[in-house]
């Protein structure tokens, strides 16, 4: 009878766990969840964290582009789904697409994950805008319904979680 001439390898990150996958880069033994599909094949987390910190690419003027375009989009969305009612939840994360696309596109495809918190945050303040406002005239006595107030909160949500999402892509935590 032939022996096998292989002993068990363990995950580096779960010492339990017996796997036959290695990182393609650092060659440590990594079980499913610890592996990270790549183009070239599979990596570790912290591989693929330390490739992607090498590939920030923003310039300083694309941070208030990006603030600018996110923000005043999404403003004007919220105008919009304060009008639809119901279907601010078919409109808001069509919205967040277009806002993340603009950015992207304005900024040139230059990336850096501080740009893209700059965006969704300048996203949310925008489609913030509009609820506040309705918020305000409701308490003041004004026509804004609680409605108005309900599909504008409904449309800020979505819409950042949209953008976030759409521009950062995948997260390795």
């Amino acid at each position: 009878m032939i022996e096998p001439t292989t002993t068990a390898q363990y995950c580096y990150n779960h010492p339990n766990r017996e796997t036959l996958l290695r990182c393609n880069r650092c060659e440590r033994p990594i079980c499913t969840e610890c592996a990270v599909l790549t183009p070239t094949g599979y990596r570790c987390k912290e591989c693929v964290r330390g490739l992607q910190k090498n590939y920030d690419t923003a310039r300083w003027i694309d941070y208030p582009v990006a603030i600018l375009i996110a923000g005043v989009l999404s403003y004007l969305g919220g105008g919009l789904a304060s009008i639809m009612g119901f279907f601010t939840i078919f409109i808001a994360p069509v919205a967040g697409v277009i806002i993340a696309e603009a950015v992207r596109w304005a900024v040139k495809k230059r990336r850096s994950r501080w740009l893209y918190h700059a965006a969704t945050i300048a996203a949310a303040a925008g489609g913030a805008g509009l609820p506040l406002v309705s918020l305000i005239a409701m308490l003041a006595g004004g026509g804004f319904g609680i409605w108005q107030l309900v599909w504008g909160a409904v449309y800020a949500i979505l819409v950042t979680s949209t953008v976030f999402y759409r521009l950062t892509g995948i997260q390795i935590r």
